[in-house]
C-alpha cells in the first residue's frame, strides 16, 4: 500500500506542475465571454488608476473629477468593471487629462482578428 500512495502522490505532484501558455488575455484563457473587450476595459482601469495615483488624488477627489460617487471610485480601482462601458472609461481618462487615439488597420492575411489597447508612456 505505501508504494501506491507514493505514486498518487507522483501524479499528483506532476499535475500539480502542468503549463499552459497563455494567448496573451487572460479572460480568454479562462474562458470569458466577451473576452477582447474585458482585456481592454481592464487596460483601461489599469490606466486610470495609474493616473489617480500618479496625481495623488484621493478617491473623493477623484470622484469629483470623474463625476461619480466615490464607491464607484473604489469599484473601479478594485477591478470591479461592471457598469462601466469602454466609452466610459475613455470619458474618465479625458477628464484626467489623458488624450485618448484609436487606430484601425486592415488585418495582415493568415492573422487572426483582435483589438489591443495601448497604453503610451508619458
Amino acid at each position: 500500500m505505501v508504494r501506491t500512495r507514493k505514486k498518487e502522490r507522483v501524479r499528483a505532484d506532476q499535475n500539480a506542475h502542468r503549463v499552459t501558455t497563455s494567448s496573451g488575455n487572460v479572460f480568454e484563457d479562462l474562458g470569458f465571454p466577451n473576452a477582447a473587450e474585458a482585456l481592454a476595459k481592464a487596460r483601461l482601469a489599469q490606466r486610470i488608476a495609474a493616473v489617480i495615483e500618479q496625481k495623488g488624488l484621493t478617491q473623493v477627489q477623484a470622484a469629483r473629477i470623474l463625476g461619480i460617487d466615490q464607491p464607484k471610485v473604489s469599484a473601479l480601482l478594485r477591478g470591479r468593471l461592471t457598469g462601466f462601458s469602454t466609452d466610459r472609461l475613455f470619458r474618465f481618462l479625458n477628464a484626467l487629462d489623458q488624450d485618448i487615439e484609436i487606430v484601425i488597420r486592415e488585418k495582415p492575411p493568415g492573422a487572426q482578428r483582435h483589438a489591443t489597447v495601448c497604453i503610451a508612456a508619458g
